[in-house]
């Protein structure tokens, strides 16, 4: 077996520290190495214990996460576990910009039921470090806002028709700096829409939503049952939900399907029901994208818009954080463009062009 993992807990609650201590200590995978109440005591920690991983509190006495996030991505890059409250979803976000991994939601309240489900998603957020590239956290990911909230502001209404092309994008770990990257560079264009499933808690959603859309051209939302996929509109699917794609092609305007879980899904959402029902209603107007991710959500999907005559583009292992999904989508032999991320952004916006 390969050496446990070092996991290093940064809280300024003694509470919250000996939660998270008992609920990865019960793995023999994993070998807490240390805990720090401020950043200040993390930064030293870090460079004495030198952890595979660090859970990470954002708002701490002294030094904040966000202070120590920056520089420990600057000294020492480790991979960095968010663990944030519903309340914190914009700071969620902010973290991740600043090179944090990922992030686990804690419920308000300490509930036995949804402790255990908390601790079941950390444990496995941290197991994930093994998959990752060494050079993952080495490559900063810039998602500068673009004149951030003036972009939606300024957008003029778009044209009540079909696009063009239709994105369908799938991406778990390390997703949102990718996408928000991806939305970033978009162009004004009218012949675009997106719709995403990205791997999220439900309630980070539509901020998450409303951040790309501050950062995009097109109006970017959650999605809600029976939105209208039209020419620069893009859905992001809601938490512990999936989303469809409902229309009958060619020059109708599709509709989105919000829907509960399946037994069937084996990730929520559910990035190949959303592609494969892109494919079903948008055919050779297809373009699926598959970014950074554990597991093999999209590989489906992809089959199906291939077989739809679409077009299909795998994040390469050069900049995808967990090469889990799109190395999957390549080792099928689905991918028509296997591209690191900034050539994808290009590529999409040049769409139109």
């Amino acid at each position: 077996m390969s050496e446990p993992i070092k996991v290093l807990i940064v809280d300024d609650s003694a509470f919250n520290r000996r939660s998270v201590a008992q609920a990865l200590g019960a793995s023999p995978e994993v070998r807490v190495v240390g805990t720090a109440a401020d950043g200040e005591e993390a930064l030293r920690l870090v460079s004495a214990l030198r952890p595979d991983v660090i859970t990470l509190d954002l708002e701490m006495p002294k030094m904040d996460g966000f202070t120590f996030l920056r520089i420990l991505m600057s000294k020492m890059p480790t991979p960095v576990i968010v663990v944030s409250s519903y309340a914190q979803k914009e700071n969620v976000f902010r973290a991740l910009e600043l090179g944090a991994l990922d992030f686990i939601a804690k419920p308000d309240r300490h509930l036995d039921m949804e402790m255990v489900g908390v601790r079941g998603a950390l444990l496995q957020k941290v197991l994930l470090v093994r998959s990752l590239r060494p050079d993952s956290l080495s490559r900063a990911r810039s998602s500068e806002p673009l004149s951030a909230g003036l972009l939606s502001a300024q957008r003029p209404r778009a044209p009540r028709v079909a696009p063009r092309h239709l994105v369908a994008i799938a991406s778990s770990t390390g997703g949102p700096t990718a996408l928000m990257e991806i939305f970033a560079k978009l162009p004004e264009r009218r012949s675009v829409a997106a719709v995403v499933a990205q791997h999220m808690p439900e309630k980070f959603t539509r901020t998450f939503a409303e951040r790309l859309d501050r950062r995009s051209h097109l109006s970017v939302s959650e999605a809600q049952d029976g939105d209208e996929v039209t020419e620069q509109t893009a859905f992001v699917c809601p938490g512990r939900k999936c989303m469809e794609l409902e229309g009958e092609g060619g020059s109708s305007i599709a509709r989105l399907r919000i829907r509960f879980p399946d037994p069937s899904d084996r990730y929520v959402p559910s990035a190949d029901r959303l592609l494969t029902s892109a494919a079903q209603v948008a055919g050779p107007r297809t373009i699926g994208v598959i970014l950074t991710g554990m597991g093999d959500d999209g590989l489906q999907g992809a089959r199906a818009i291939r077989e739809a005559g679409g077009r299909v583009i795998a994040e390469s292992e050069e900049t995808a954080v967990v090469y889990g999904m799109p190395g999957a989508v390549v080792r099928g032999g689905l991918a028509n463009d296997v591209l690191p991320l900034p050539a994808i952004a290009a590529w999409l916006a040049a769409l139109g062009g």
